[in-house]
């Protein structure tokens, strides 16, 4: 077998070599271009059914198209009772529907090519089907299935124990991720302070009916939209007004963030410290929201590179100037639909953190009083 795959490979060299001395023009002489007509640019396409649900689209005529559900389920909407469900939840998202099996589901989209993620924030569960424009109808009928028909069967929930242990310690191994969580649980009394990760008291213990109940509170038109590109609108509208209509309503009532400040500090024996200083910022849709967007450009929205666009940062600037230690700065900013967090993300040597923080705190005090041009503004903008 070696023998042959190594002449079938000398072969394929000695057609490529004899390739080289012939014009590669001959295919293409009889060839005819087709006068096609170019299609047209299509807008967004926004409505509202009356159940409540919203379809957004843009046909943009790609051979690919993706399709969203973005659902109002995120870990804000836990209670002290189901704490980490929407971790849970997320996981979930490939057990077994009432319409198909997770064995179906997971051979049937890999048959098409495509793909079916979920993503969780505080605020949004999200499950976006991506695949070739051809198989959309199909993979349509999955994503229905597994964000409106699910079943959560004991012995398959009782089986995501494992990956929820695994993906908690994937997200512990990540200071970013480690110190963002600490900064809403500092920032927040409640809602927004809750972790996306299940917490260690309640892994093993989220039970079946208790994934149900918190489907059956969340998953209504009212607190979802159905979001499509590279499809028709005609194609969502069809799929919301039939499929998705069979949990119409506005859903359990959602308390709202209440910001309080305040402060966490994580001991370890890292050689590098990870700091969030922050205030509340604009809620989401807000013209407070637009101009943190555009402050968080004036400061410096990527990481520290050496020599790279980051220089340019007020943070890169002003840091660089108070110490000669290797250190990085972003401005960070969430916001969300009662509340937002807004300040910057140092990470620095233990010996020099007190100075980064200092001076990324004395840009940001800077700007506050006026020290940044026109200029500036336009190029974040």
């Amino acid at each position: 077998m070696r023998g042959i795959r190594s002449l079938n490979n000398f072969s394929k060299r000695c057609y490529a070599a004899a390739r080289r001395s012939e014009a590669l023009t001959e295919p293409f002489s009889n060839l005819k271009l087709t006068n096609a007509a170019p299609l047209s640019p299509q807008h967004v396409q926004v409505s509202k059914l009356p159940n409540g649900l919203v379809i957004a689209s843009l046909e943009n005529y790609s051979p690919l198209s993706s399709v969203s559900v973005f659902v109002k389920a995120g870990s804000r909407y836990e209670s002290m009772e189901n704490q980490g469900v929407s971790h849970v939840l997320r996981l979930a998202a490939n057990l077994t529907t009432k319409g198909a099996s997770s064995f179906k589901i997971c051979r049937s989209v890999e048959a098409m090519g495509g793909s079916l993620n979920v993503t969780t924030s505080r605020e949004t569960m999200v499950y976006t089907a991506d695949c070739l424009r051809d198989d959309i109808d199909s993979l349509l009928e999955f994503l229905v299935n597994v964000t409106t028909a699910q079943e959560f069967r004991q012995w398959e929930v009782d089986e995501l124990t494992s990956r929820v242990k695994i993906d908690k310690a994937l997200a512990q191994q990540s200071p970013q991720i480690g110190v963002i969580e600490k900064l809403h649980e500092a920032a927040y009394k409640n809602a927004l302070s809750n972790s996306l990760y299940c917490p260690d008291y309640m892994v093993g213990r989220i039970s079946s009916e208790q994934l149900h109940s918190f489907v059956e509170e969340n998953f209504t038109t009212a607190r979802m939209a159905l979001v499509g590109l590279g499809v028709k609108h005609s194609v969502l509208r069809q799929v919301g007004e039939g499929l998705l209509s069979v949990r119409s309503g506005a859903g359990a009532p959602v308390a709202k963030a209440v910001y309080r400040g305040g402060e966490l500090r994580v001991q370890n024996n890292d050689d590098l410290v990870h700091s969030l200083v922050v205030t509340e910022g604009g809620v989401t849709g807000s013209a407070e929201a637009n101009a943190f967007s555009v402050l968080q450009r004036i400061l410096g929205a990527g990481p520290h590179v050496k020599r790279g666009s980051s220089l340019s940062s007020k943070l890169s600037q002003g840091i660089a100037k108070a110490t000669t230690q290797p250190f990085d700065a972003t401005a960070f900013s969430a916001s969300y639909s009662d509340s937002g967090l807004f300040g910057v993300y140092t990470v620095s040597q233990t010996d020099s953190a007190r100075e980064v923080i200092k001076a990324a705190m004395a840009q940001v005090r800077g700007v506050a009083e006026g020290s940044v041009s026109e200029a500036e503004i336009t190029r974040a903008k």
